[in-house]
């Protein structure tokens, strides 16, 4: 036999049974909600034989029937897998009881879940996931326990206030900072939701204080997606909405309101006002709006990139209003070497909109009153092209103020950084991160000298105004980690410098020829002609210090040094320390028996942090304008001491305790976190009052005490999950208490409303932000007239000051979200509630609305009025300028507690078949819900507003407020 046939036959005998068992086998690998996971390693056991996951989750490997597959994925149970007779091995994987080791984003740095002591909140995709939004508030607003997003309007040019662990000041900014790839900012209103990766809350001064003087609001730090995948992933996400004004109030119609005029005494030829207008339809609309979003990412030879664009234009269910932007981003990096990377992320706006005036008269321009207060008789124009008016009196109807200008609000805005990382050694790293924020906005109004009442009396005006604000950043920092055995230790130390820089110049001209040109240079009269600079520069030192013994002792503790420009020489220095402690009591040897329970930890924590954010130079003994002098008979311009100098002005100073636990059961199926906190704000940045030999009524100065202290409770469950069902759950509860502890004796009164005074108190020993006023007793049925109660008990027509008492708290007793997630097969629903409980509303607009004290109006329930002696009633008689009837009291304060819908989504994903057959990995269309419904007592457009928008110290004023809208969005994800 020929001896290549003997060795081909002796071949075939030993490996030919192997080489004929080889096959492909092929499959997806999904979580325990059904989602595809990218990246999985799917290696066949005892070999470097592997492949890893798409995007889709779907993998195929080359494997013989007696081989076991290894399924791996960080935070998920390893799995093994005997091939067998299968081509076809799909699975399912589930999270590892060790998914503590997820990676959390902190301050200059990254932990562990498991190693997290302090308290951090965080909301990653899968929370938003599916969900359209156009702004950050909208992502984080319910997701997580103790943070409470305000959006105290529901213009698309509104933007969001956000407070951590409730208010902490009075005279500064209350917001928190925010971080986006490291650079720090105010303003969220450019930031692309679609960009976003994950979210972290830093809400504990253990947490927050390696921000130091920028930290004591809490600290929210943005990251945003870069690519991971091997494959080059093109993803577009598109949707298309209708919003309107989910509620309206009944108004008196034009039979209706001529009937009050004449029981007012008011009369006038009605055959020239033969209309019923009804002005919420002619305002309120249903709005259009259209999203397209695009990116492109991906992770080769060392390098990541992530680059996207995008298109958002909203119109408001009010007339005339609306936003438009655009967003470009670039976010790459590159591993020079093993000790050298390198990257830059990089986010381009352009953004616009329209603003509509709320929180306003109808004679001061305000749109939503001018809806409820313009006499329904008079259509919207006259035969000459111009607005009506009221019959009665000078001012004209709403579209007026949406239609009678041109106004626009633009903004171009670079934000991004540069950063190397050079690890010298092993487990030492020098990151050096440079970033800038450069932010350039203008608004542009005309007023014709035609169309308009207003334009006509000052035959046009013309505002334009521009802002520049240049801020960058420097920070280097030094991060060693080591392992010794049990021991784990990272030391973190840097330097950090920031600088901001602001310029703003306003003209006001008046007195146009025409309406051809519509700058101020058309117009013959200047106004106002301001222009002005100012500074602020921060230099600071870090560091941080971990520490994990046998993963189940663990300790932090993080120091800051501050020092700030808007601060005096005596105090420019701020010293801002924290220490926080964790016990894993799961990983202890007793707990080893307990199944049931997959993690129990114990944390604690206290710090300081700070608060600079107050205007610039307020130390310092300023200089006004303006204080000019006559001599020899012609005016001489002048100055005047404006300010009082304080070189001992410094920091606020936020001290919080914290004590948290975090039970896991189930293998992770049932997550609770339990935090209890007590955050004192002392040395309040607050204008308080002088003694008259200084020749200053009041200065800024660290006078004060805001407390608040509270329990947050996070519950997640996975209630079921089988093959082709799964449903997990999200609730999270806050209860925050907030007192004034002391303000060196003052009675702060703010709050103007409707001319009848300020409504809201700080007083000590009460929550912010009080309701003050009288006390409503109802109406005489005699005389019609309202009484009310005095301090003694008894009622009177006639009460003085000294009669007003507390009359209702805005704040609320709990906040609450409820969050249901289902999936069956290729469906999806999402189900997202919202609510407060117990918090109170002065419905201001009823001021106005049931005063019945002049020409407006009024809603329908002042057909229920007294007109004759003997009447049983609750609203009072007619009365023209006199406004007794309607003082602020406990008649307009209602209840504002709510529970709403805030966001409903049914999705359905294209089966992998259908997939395939038109060559892309991903499309799911999707149609949400937003403010559904909204579950309340409260009588007015909205309970969720504030007409004094994101105050520390007025809260929960409706003052013809613009509403949050209900909108329904079609969209889809399609993915390459």
């Amino acid at each position: 036999m020929n001896i290549n046939k003997l060795l081909m036959m002796v071949f075939f005998l030993c490996f030919g049974g192997f080489i004929w068992a080889q096959k492909t086998v092929t499959g997806m690998v999904i979580d325990v909600t059904n989602t595809p996971i990218p990246g999985v390693n799917v290696i066949v056991k005892g070999t470097n034989t592997g492949v890893a996951t798409s995007f889709d989750g779907m993998y195929e490997i080359l494997v013989s029937p007696t081989d076991t597959l290894i399924f791996s994925y960080i935070g998920f149970t390893t799995q093994y897998i005997v091939v067998g007779n299968r081509t076809k091995i799909d699975l399912q994987m589930k999270e590892d009881s060790q998914a503590l080791d997820e990676v959390i984003v902190v301050g200059y740095g990254t932990q562990k879940k498991g190693d997290i002591t302090g308290a951090v909140g965080v909301v990653d995709a899968e929370s938003f996931k599916g969900r359209p939004s156009s702004d950050l508030g909208s992502l984080i607003q319910g997701q997580a326990a103790g943070v409470t997003v305000v959006k105290s309007s529901g213009k698309p040019s509104a933007g969001f206030d956000i407070r951590v662990r409730g208010t902490s000041s009075i005279g500064a900014s209350s917001n928190p900072l925010y971080v986006i790839d490291g650079v720090p900012t105010t303003d969220t209103r450019s930031l692309n939701p679609n960009d976003i990766e994950n979210i972290t809350i830093l809400k504990d001064a253990s947490s927050a204080a390696i921000y130091g003087a920028q930290g004591a609001n809490g600290v929210v730090l943005i990251t945003t997606k870069k690519g991971s995948s091997e494959k080059a992933i093109i993803q577009l996400d598109s949707y298309i909405g209708v919003a309107q004004v989910w509620k309206t109030l009944k108004v008196l119609n034009s039979e209706q309101y001529r009937d009050l005029m004449t029981e007012m005494g008011k009369s006038t030829d009605w055959s020239n006002y033969p209309y019923n207008t009804d002005w919420q339809d002619v305002i309120f609309r249903n709005a259009l709006s259209q999203n397209y979003q695009l990116s492109l990412s991906g992770k080769n030879n060392g390098t990541q990139y992530y680059i996207s664009g995008g298109y958002i234009s909203q119109e408001g269910a009010v007339r005339s209003s609306e936003m438009e932007r655009y967003n470009f981003k670039t976010n790459l990096s590159k591993e020079v070497n093993k000790w050298l990377k390198v990257g830059t992320n990089i986010n381009y706006t352009h953004y616009h909109d329209v603003d509509v005036t709320d929180n306003a008269a109808v004679n001061s321009g305000g749109v939503l009153l001018g809806v409820l207060a313009t006499p329904p008789n008079i259509s919207i124009y006259n035969e000459d092209g111009t607005f009506t008016s009221n019959p009665f009196q000078d001012w004209e109807n709403p579209v007026s103020s949406t239609d009678g200008s041109q106004r626009g609000y633009k903004n171009q805005r670079i934000l991004g950084n540069i950063y190397a990382e050079i690890e010298f050694i092993e487990n030492l790293k020098l990151k050096s991160n440079f970033g800038i924020d450069y932010n350039s906005d203008r608004y542009d109004y005309f007023l014709d000298p035609f169309k308009t009442s207003y334009g006509r009396a000052t035959n046009g005006i013309s505002r334009y105004n521009t802002n520049v604000n240049n801020y960058f950043i420097w920070d280097n920092t030094l991060t060693y980690k080591k392992t010794l055995g049990d021991h784990k230790l990272e030391a973190l130390v840097g330097t950090v410098f920031q600088k901001n820089r602001w310029e703003y110049s306003n003209i006001e001209t008046r007195n146009f020829a025409s309406a051809e040109i519509t700058t101020p240079g058309a117009g013959s009269e200047i106004i106002t002609a301001t222009a002005g600079k100012s500074e602020k520069a921060n230099s600071s030192f870090i560091s941080r210090l971990a520490y994990d013994f046998q993963n189940k002792y663990l300790f932090t503790a993080n120091f800051r040094a501050d020092g700030s420009s808007n601060f005096g020489p005596n105090n420019r220095w701020g010293y801002f320390p924290s220490f926080s402690a964790g016990w894993r009591i799961s990983q202890e040897s007793f707990m080893s028996s307990i199944e049931s329970i997959t993690e129990l930890k114990l944390r604690a924590g206290w710090g300081i942090v700070g608060n600079d954010n107050i205007n610039t130079y307020q130390y310092l003994a300023t200089v006004g304008s303006g204080g000019n002098y006559p001599i020899g008979g012609v005016t001489m311009p002048g100055t005047y001491p404006a300010t009082i100098e304080n070189n001992d002005l410094k920091w606020e100073e936020s001290e919080q305790l914290n004590i948290g636990i975090d039970l896991n059961l189930f293998d992770n199926k049932i997550k609770f976190s339990v935090d209890a906190y007590v955050k004192n704000n002392n040395d309040l940045l607050l204008d308080a009052p002088l003694p008259t030999a200084t020749g200053f009524s009041s200065a800024i100065q660290n006078v004060g005490k805001v407390q608040n202290k509270g329990i947050e409770i996070q519950l997640n469950t996975l209630n079921f999950s089988k093959e082709n069902f799964s449903w997990s759950s999200s609730f999270n509860l806050t209860i925050n208490r907030n007192e004034v502890m002391d303000i060196v004796g003052q009675e702060l009164f703010n709050g103007s409303v409707s001319s009848r005074g300020e409504v809201s108190l700080v007083r000590e020993g009460e929550p912010l932000g009080i309701f003050y006023g009288y006390i409503w007793g109802g109406v005489d049925p005699q005389s019609g007239n309202a009484y009310y109660i005095d301090q003694n008990g008894e009622s009177t027509f006639s009460p003085t000051a000294d009669d007003r008492r507390i009359i209702g708290d805005p704040n609320p007793d709990f906040t609450y979200s409820i969050g249901n997630n289902l999936s069956y097969k290729n469906f999806s629903l999402n189900i997202f509630l919202q609510g407060s409980q117990g918090n109170d509303i002065f419905n201001a607009t009823r001021v106005n609305m049931e005063g019945m004290t002049d020409s407006k109006n009024q809603l329908a329930t002042v057909l229920n009025r007294w007109k004759n002696p003997g009447d049983i009633t609750d609203i009072p008689r007619v009365s023209e300028g006199n406004t007794d009837n309607s003082r602020l009291s406990t008649r307009f304060v209602e209840d504002g507690s709510y529970l709403r819908f805030k966001a409903v989504t049914l999705g359905y994903t294209l089966p992998k078949k259908a997939l395939d057959f038109i060559g892309i990995s991903n499309l799911k269309f999707y149609v949400t819900g937003e403010n559904l419904l909204t579950i309340t007592d409260y009588s007015g457009f909205d309970p969720e507003v504030n007409a004094f928008g994101g105050s520390n110290t007025v809260q929960g004023v409706d003052y013809g407020t613009y509403p949050q809208t209900r909108n329904i969005i079609m969209g889809l994800n399609l993915t390459f």
